[in-house]
């Protein structure tokens, strides 16, 4: 039996389905796809929760809509390089290099807008407490990181796999880059400080993913949870005073 080869949507009905089974697929078959949807369902029922000013929140969703619109071009332009040439090419190594350097500007742009507009959401449960009592600051911090190493030994113990500094279901390194970057945000209020601490933690990420040492869903866990952790040790801080 002959397979039933695809043909040419005839109305906007027909042309609709097909846009919609191109988002199917791509989410289907991406793992990056499907990671960006999510994460920018997470973004946004968090800005609904805080309640953030409509003209934020229209600029955040444009952003998001950037990225995952540039990340199925992506695929839609590998796809199209591997049906043209099966085999490896400079050229077709340069379009695929293209288009995932568009991906990559794309979120850099809205991480830049994330950090604008939820900033002064992650800094204000501990402000006051910072500004009461700026000389415990540091100590603060190193509180933080040491209950943020000790949850994840607990973490990995509980998992049952991996070493300390090695594999495992939670990241360790991750959760404290991201718990030290969150620390020096609340405690500097200074936005380039704080995106400079950022960007190292990010390398951080990058690095444990690249060495294959953990999984994408292993350091969004260590991130989440370092971030976390440190959010809720300056808001009981803040309460406290």
């Amino acid at each position: 039996m002959e397979a039933k080869l695809p043909r040419k949507p005839k109305n906007f009905t027909e042309s609709l389905n097909c846009a919609i089974e191109g988002i199917i697929h791509a989410f289907r078959t991406q793992r990056h796809i499907r990671y960006h949807y999510m994460t920018a369902m997470v973004v946004l029922g968090v800005s609904l929760l805080l309640k953030m000013p409509l003209t934020e929140f229209i600029l955040f969703v444009l952003a998001v809509v950037m990225l995952l619109s540039a990340e199925m071009f992506n695929t839609a332009i590998e796809e199209t390089v591997d049906l043209i040439e099966e085999k490896h090419h400079m050229r077709a190594k340069a379009s695929k290099d293209v288009s995932a350097g568009a991906v990559l500007v794309a979120s850099t742009g809205v991480v830049l807008m994330g950090y604008v507009v939820f900033v002064r959401y992650i800094s204000s449960p501990a402000e006051g407490a910072i500004r009461a009592a700026e000389e415990f600051a540091p100590h603060l911090a190193v509180i933080t990181l040491l209950v943020v190493l000790i949850g994840v030994v607990a973490i990995k113990a509980y998992g049952g796999r991996g070493r300390p500094l090695w594999g495992g279901i939670i990241s360790g390194h991750t959760a404290l880059a991201f718990s030290l970057w969150m620390s020096v945000t609340i405690i500097t209020q200074n936005p380039l400080v704080s995106l400079l601490t950022l960007f190292m933690a990010i390398l951080v990420w990058h690095g444990r993913l690249k060495t294959g040492v953990h999984t994408t869903g292993e350091l969004l866990m260590g991130a989440l949870t370092g971030v976390g952790i440190t959010l809720a040790i300056y808001s009981v801080y803040s309460l406290v005073r």
